[in-house]
């Protein structure tokens, strides 16, 4: 069913996926000791790691569709590896700044730039590993038999002005020839069911890797300190083993997704040998950024792509609301309270974060409630994969998502009480947290699957489209090269497998816009406006999912109804 060996899935199931966030979650938990143990400032550092925060998210937001568009061109395989060398060498780097600004800084941006381009290839490996093997034999469609006259042994092909100038007869002929078969639908269905399959496994593996940061990388430090190493030592041989591991994954995705994508030469910008190689890298760069664009407003033309992103943007959202937001509130409702008892925890020789320091209670509470909603989002990820797989609406599956966003962030900000004794309403928050963790994990898996699917499928206009460059292509013909080149390039057929790395970037683009606005927007709220403002941002974000899921489903229904067979994905 897939182009991709079983070697090409491990390497992505259980290197890619998870470790991509692994060290993301290793480095926001630890950079804390990094400032007040190495570099011995003992003020400002919630304000530095903010800072910090906000600059990686920035870089990220500019790396990710970058770094997405380039493995178009170099491919999937070199960028993943070139993330993992990059995120390697900043981890490295981080233990031997001595200041804050500017070599923190910039080993932090460092490693931006190699985690955009991890969490980039999460997203675009995913519709080259589930790529139906029928594709892989024939980049042009049904249509391609009918042109090189397979069955037969010849076809007549049409002149090459019917091909540049399609009159309505021609048009109705080409038509017939490349009607969608039963075959086509099932290798339709195939490609559906296998990415979202896939996309489950790839919300829980990823899920997985917040476990292998939490309960591998982490106590890295304490063991060294029982062994006896130093304070600083500890913090610095774990930074280092975090960093080979790291290394160790470059050289596995090398050897372990070759030959995962081939490159389509005929989507390549070719250029005059006489040309510079100034004039060379501005035509690459300008092929570049017209591949970003194609992936940005195929959002506003393609449905199923458009529900893609919408998700991609509640999706990464919702992973800032569970690991920062929750425990803001928590820490904040016991210490409004007078609940925390000042006990400090100095006796750990790992160290702790602030929040356990002055109040173990409340990191106890934020622990339980944050374990509660990724372990409803690790056992809900291969469910929301195998219901996006066998529903042939995908929508409905991320409006469950969007509607459990709906009802459990804000039931958590008003329910949850930091008392013990109102077992009522701890009850009530823990409902709430599982709601958030089946949210966040349907939006992760429903908008993956929605979007490989997007660009796998095969529309019928594409085939057309397909059929009638191939065909421009492999006939001579004295027609002028500009007249060619636009029908090379019909604005309204762009076969999407073609540009899964931008629009994966596209996807991280939008998730790393919906991380800035949370953080922003949602932290002044909580300071100056309410505590519950954040859940409150998230709510409302995942009602424009609700309302966008509802709104195709509509739109699928009534066309249905009218009995209007429409192009999978195309905008009404």
């Amino acid at each position: 069913m897939f182009t991709a060996t079983k070697f090409q899935l491990a390497t992505y199931l259980l290197g890619v996926c998870p470790f991509s966030i692994a060290f993301l979650v290793f480095l926001n938990s630890a950079i804390s000791f990094v400032i007040t143990d190495l570099i011995g400032r003992d003020h400002g550092v919630g304000d530095a790691v903010g800072s910090l925060g906000f600059a990686d998210e920035l870089v990220a937001l500019v790396a990710c569709p970058v770094w997405g568009v380039l493995s178009d061109y170099i491919g999937l395989r070199f960028v993943c590896v070139s993330g993992y060398l990059i995120i390697s060498l900043a981890l490295a780097l981080f233990v031997q700044a001595h200041n804050v600004y500017p070599q923190l800084l910039l080993a932090r941006l460092l490693f931006s730039l190699g985690g955009a381009a991890a969490s980039t290839m999460v997203t675009a490996i995913l519709p080259a590993v589930a790529a139906n093997t029928s594709e892989k034999t024939s980049c042009r469609g049904p249509s391609s038999a009918v042109r090189t006259g397979a069955g037969n042994g010849h076809v007549s092909s049409p002149s090459i002005a019917s091909e540049v100038t399609i009159t309505p007869a021609t048009f109705m002929s080409r038509a017939q020839n490349t009607e969608i078969s039963a075959k086509d639908v099932e290798i339709d269905s195939d490609v559906s069911q296998s990415t979202s399959k896939i996309a489950g496994f790839v919300g829980m593996f990823t899920g997985c890797g917040a476990l292998i940061a939490l309960t591998v990388f982490l106590p890295l430090p304490a063991r060294f300190q029982y062994a006896g190493v130093g304070e600083k030592d500890a913090l610095k041989y774990s930074f280092y083993i975090v960093a080979a591991v790291a290394l160790i994954l470059a050289v596995w995705c090398f050897f372990g997704l070759r030959r995962l994508q081939e490159q389509r030469q005929d989507s390549q910008p070719k250029f005059a040998q006489h040309e510079t190689a100034l004039s060379a890298t501005l035509g690459y760069m300008r092929h570049i950024c017209d591949n970003f664009v194609t992936a940005l407003s195929i959002g506003f033309k393609n449905s199923n792509i458009a529900l893609g992103y919408l998700g991609g943007f509640v999706a990464r959202a919702s992973s800032v609301g569970i690991s920062l937001f929750i425990p803001l509130l928590v820490n904040a409702m016991f210490i409004s309270s007078g609940l925390c008892d000042g006990k400090s925890s100095d006796g750990d020789p790992a160290g702790l974060p602030d929040i356990k320091k002055s109040c173990p209670r409340a990191y106890v509470v934020a622990a339980e409630l944050t374990g509660v909603a990724e372990m409803l989002a690790l056992i809900f990820a291969p469910i929301f994969g195998y219901w996006t797989a066998k529903t042939s609406r995908k929508e409905i599956p991320l409006l469950c998502s969007s509607i459990a966003g709906i009802f459990g962030y804000p039931l958590f900000a008003i329910q949850f009480d930091p008392d013990d004794d109102n077992g009522g309403r701890r009850v009530a928050a823990f409902l709430a947290v599982a709601l958030i963790g089946v949210s966040q994990i349907g939006a992760i898996v429903c908008s993956l699957g929605t979007l490989s699917t997007a660009i796998l499928r095969k529309a019928p206009n594409q085939s057309i489209a397909s059929d009638a460059i191939a065909s421009n292509n492999d006939l001579a013909t004295t027609e002028s090269e500009p007249l060619l080149e636009r029908s090379r390039q019909p604005p309204n057929d762009i076969v999407l497998s073609t540009l899964k790395g931008s629009v994966a970037g596209v996807y991280s683009f939008y998730g790393g816009a919906a991380i800035l606005i949370l953080t922003k927007v949602g932290g002044v709220l909580f300071d100056k406006v309410s505590l519950a403002g954040p859940f409150y941002i998230m709510a409302a974000f995942n009602a424009i999912l609700m309302f966008a899921c509802t709104a195709l489903y509509i739109t699928n229904t009534r066309s249905e109804s009218r009995g209007v067979i429409r192009a999978p994905g195309n905008a009404s």
